[in-house]
């Protein structure tokens, strides 16, 4: 199996889903077993401790000051997004990181791309059931309110929609599924992420996700 590393920052804030952060970052350890190059590590705008959903409290590595060097930087979604889609500092420390940078997100958190306009043109997608509060007037499935923050934007039902820089999941365990395919996108190959999806005893769902993915342009022939 390759030793090829890649860096991956999830971003966590108050009220985040914990599943949509914690299950990218789960793929990642997994593989870790297989090539200690691998890392993922917790971004937040300081470095305090953030309680994201169900009282569940994360210290992150690093804050926005730290700039720290990252192949990706994934956004999670949760009730607490409906704020920061207009959080400021997050906008500006989105578009500090280098091109190269993936930006991807996990069910809701497609709305601050959105809302930055960065999904404009592009195919994305969300969370496509609504929960109890989101299926009742005046609510709306978040993939629904997605096509209404960026309208310019063409909405997606894939799992996972990769335009190259820009890849997005949608539903709360999708995270899984990025997790895997950002491996992917690191180059490493099926014999890995077999392995890693069998340690898990997740084999069965990978199997039935992993071409659950829409794949536009660019995406299909680059390495990262």
């Amino acid at each position: 199996m390759p030793t090829n590393g890649f860096r991956l920052g999830i971003y966590v804030c108050k009220d985040a889903e914990i599943v949509d952060f914690t299950a990218p970052h789960g793929v990642f350890a997994v593989a870790r077993r297989f090539d200690p190059e691998l890392e993922a590590f917790v971004v937040a705008d300081a470095l305090r401790p953030v309680q994201a959903q169900a009282g569940f409290t994360v210290l992150p590595n690093y804050s926005f000051a730290d700039r720290p060097a990252m192949d990706a930087f994934l956004i999670p979604g949760g009730y607490g997004l409906r704020q920061e889609i207009r959080n400021a500092a997050l906008h500006e420390f989105i578009r500090a990181q280098p091109e190269e940078t993936l930006l991807t997100s996990v069910c809701t958190g497609s709305w601050v791309y959105g809302q930055m306009g960065l999904l404009d043109g592009l195919p994305a997608t969300s969370r496509k059931e609504p929960d109890r509060v989101e299926s009742k007037a005046p609510g709306k499935v978040p993939i629904d309110r997605l096509a209404d923050i960026a309208p310019a934007c063409r909405i997606s039902r894939a799992r996972v929609v990769d335009t190259g820089r820009m890849i997005t999941a949608g539903g709360i365990t999708s995270g899984m599924e990025m997790g895997f395919h950002l491996l992917r996108r690191a180059g490493y190959g099926d014999d890995l992420l077999d392995e890693v999806a069998r340690v898990m005893e997740y084999s069965e769902a990978y199997r039935l996700y992993k071409d659950d993915v829409e794949i536009i342009g660019a995406a299909r022939s680059s390495g990262r």
